[in-house]
Parts: C-alpha cells; sequence; structure tokens
C-alpha cells in the first residue's frame, strides 16, 4: 500500500506535465485514444464513484452544519463562471461549437483539483469539499439550465440529452458509491489509496479521446483563440470569488474567514473540465470541437491553481499571516503563537502552584 501511496502522489505532483506530454503524443498519434470516444462517459463515471467512495454521511452532514457558506458558494460558482464565459465569449467573438464549449466549461460543478488546491494554501478544505459535493449534486440540473439560457444563441441545446447524460455520468456513480462506502465501512479504506492513480488515469484518457478527436482542428486559429479565453475565464474565476468571500466576510465575518476566502477562490475558478469534456462529446457528438476549451482548461487551472496555492502559502508564511486568521492580518501568526505560549506559561504556573 505504501508503494501505492507514493506512486499516487508521485502522479498528483507531476500531473499537470504528463497531461501536457499525453495531450501531445494524442495528437501525433489519434489511434491512440480514439477508440475510447464511446466509453468516455464510463470513464468519468469510475472517477465520481470514487468520489463517492470517500464520502460518508459526516460530509454530507458538514452541508447542513454550515448551510449558509456552503450554499453561498455553490451559487456563487454557477453565477459567476458562466456569466464570465458568456462575456469573454462576446469579446473575442466565439460563435458555434467553440462558444458552446467555453459556455459548458462555465457551467459544470467544481473540480476535485480544488480540493487540492485549497489543502497546499491553507485553505478550508472541509468547506472545500461540502461546495464541491453540492455544486456536483446540482450540475445534472444546472448545467441543461444554464446551457438553455446562455448558449442557445449559438447552436440548438439538447437539454434532454444533457440532462440524461449528467444523470447518468454523475448522480449514479456518486450514489454508487456512497452506498458502497455505507456497505462496507472501513474496508473501502483499503481501496481508497488507489483512488487518485484510478481518477487521474480516467482523465487522462478523456483528454486523449478529445486530442485524438480534434487533432487536425487543435491548431486552427478558432480553436487557439479557446486558450487566452480558457485563462481569462479561470483567472477571473479566481479574482472575483476571492473579492465575493471577501464581500460576504464584511456581511457575515464570523463564516467567511481568511480560510474560507482561500476555499471559496478556488472553488469559483476551478472547473470539473473532465464533466465538461464528456458532456460534449456525448451531447455535441457532431461538433467534437466543443469539447476542446475543456481540454485546454484541464490543463490550465492545474498550473493556475499550483501558482496560486504556492504563493498563497510563500506570501502567508513572509507576512506571518495564521491560517486561521480573521481576514488576513499580517503578524498574526506571531500574535497566535505567543497567546499559545502565554497558555502555556499559565497551565505551567498552575502546575507548579
Amino acid at each position: 500500500m505504501e508503494k501505492v501511496k507514493a506512486f499516487a502522489d508521485w502522479l498528483t505532483k507531476w500531473f499537470t506535465v504528463i497531461v501536457i506530454v499525453w495531450a501531445v503524443f494524442n495528437y501525433f498519434v489519434p489511434q491512440a485514444s480514439l477508440w475510447g470516444k464511446p466509453y468516455t462517459g464510463y470513464m468519468l463515471g469510475i472517477v465520481l464513484f470514487g468520489m463517492g467512495l470517500t464520502l460518508s454521511l459526516d460530509d454530507f452532514k458538514r452541508i447542513l452544519t454550515q448551510p449558509l457558506m456552503v450554499i453561498v458558494g455553490t451559487i456563487a460558482h454557477f453565477v459567476i463562471m458562466p456569466l464570465i464565459a458568456v462575456l469573454l465569449c462576446w469579446i473575442f467573438r466565439l460563435d458555434g461549437a467553440l462558444a458552446v464549449g467555453v459556455i459548458l466549461v462555465g457551467c459544470c460543478p467544481s473540480g476535485t483539483s480544488s480540493n487540492v488546491m485549497s489543502y497546499l494554501s491553507r485553505g478550508d478544505v472541509a468547506l472545500d469539499v461540502s461546495i464541491g459535493i453540492l455544486s456536483t449534486l446540482c450540475a445534472p440540473f444546472m448545467i441543461p439550465l444554464l446551457m438553455q439560457w446562455l448558449a442557445s444563441q449559438y447552436v440548438t441545446v439538447p437539454v434532454e440529452s444533457l440532462f440524461l447524460n449528467a444523470v447518468k455520468v454523475v448522480l449514479f456513480p456518486i450514489a454508487l458509491g456512497v452506498i458502497c462506502h455505507m456497505i462496507f465501512g472501513k474496508k473501502i479504506e483499503k481501496v481508497t489509496v488507489a483512488l487518485p492513480i484510478v481518477s487521474q488515469v480516467a482523465i487522462l484518457l478523456i483528454i486523449g479521446v478529445v486530442v485524438a478527436a480534434n487533432g487536425p482542428k487543435l491548431f486552427v486559429a478558432s480553436s487557439l483563440m479557446a486558450i487566452p479565453v480558457v485563462m481569462l475565464h479561470n483567472l477571473s474565476g479566481y479574482a472575483l470569488g476571492f473579492g465575493f468571500s471577501k464581500l460576504m466576510y464584511k456581511i457575515y465575518p464570523k463564516g467567511f474567514r481568511y480560510a474560507q476566502q482561500k476555499a471559496i477562490t478556488f472553488e469559483v475558478g476551478m472547473q470539473d473540465s473532465a464533466l465538461g469534456a464528456t458532456l460534449a462529446l456525448a451531447s455535441f457528438a457532431s461538433n467534437p470541437i466543443a469539447a476542446v476549451p475543456s481540454t485546454f482548461f484541464s490543463v490550465w487551472h492545474n498550473i493556475s491553481g499550483s501558482i496560486l496555492s504556492s504563493w498563497w502559502r510563500n506570501h502567508d508564511d513572509k507576512h506571518e499571516i495564521h491560517w486561521d486568521s480573521d481576514n488576513g492580518e499580517k503578524g498574526s501568526a506571531k500574535d497566535a503563537d505567543s497567546v499559545h505560549a502565554f497558555d502555556a506559561d499559565k497551565a505551567v504556573a498552575k502546575t507548579e502552584a
């Protein structure tokens, strides 16, 4: 098990590089992944089944114990990212399937990568996970609704297909995973060690299919335009997510503290791009280029998330900001250490007395 965990850690550390190498390989050797096009839904189902295996009733109870922050964070995600996508499509004059792909990835729930980035930046991982769970469970209903509202100007949106495919690849696998966790309990822990490997391999296969299916179209001018759009989409999500959480701190400072602000920043800015690519291939099969923005997003948000989490951690260390400070006050880590030292001295004095 230690070797499996070590390999999972290695794969997570180098995942972005591996994604890029794998994408380049499939561009030149599309036959390596084209076979998987009919099975992308099952691949993503495996990822979300693994997510369900890691969930317990306590995870769902946590949503009920802090409903305001979870619901507000989820609403922010489903408002900010789709609207940014529409605005960027208008600014860059994207149309057709490419615009649909940008809006589709904007309508997706937050991805599991945000949990990792929140952890690395010392954010509130529990809140991050809770928002991720709720946004994912809402996805089969929110994606068709938002796509019909925002993307129908570009193409006819197959609302029923989007809904059924989302239910099939999201709700069923998660529900099955949760049921298995309830039945087998702690025995599941022996399997969950390998889940990061299984999930990342499945995501790689999905990316390989998208690149292989769109190889000749990837580097034409229209497709390349999606790269700056995707980058701005993600970075704007971070900025607006952080700004929104700062605003909420002024309204409800007890709940939206510094660690929660980090979690909401990543939850808003990062998308489940694998779900976007899968739904694009399934519901817009005649226009596989609709899956290209999700593929670009998958590569880019892992790069930007890693950079932001690393910067945030170094920034906090440099300015001695405590991870659980109210609003990221400089020197709060030093003050916290002083309080702990004072409490320790009092305890020693009481013992000696």
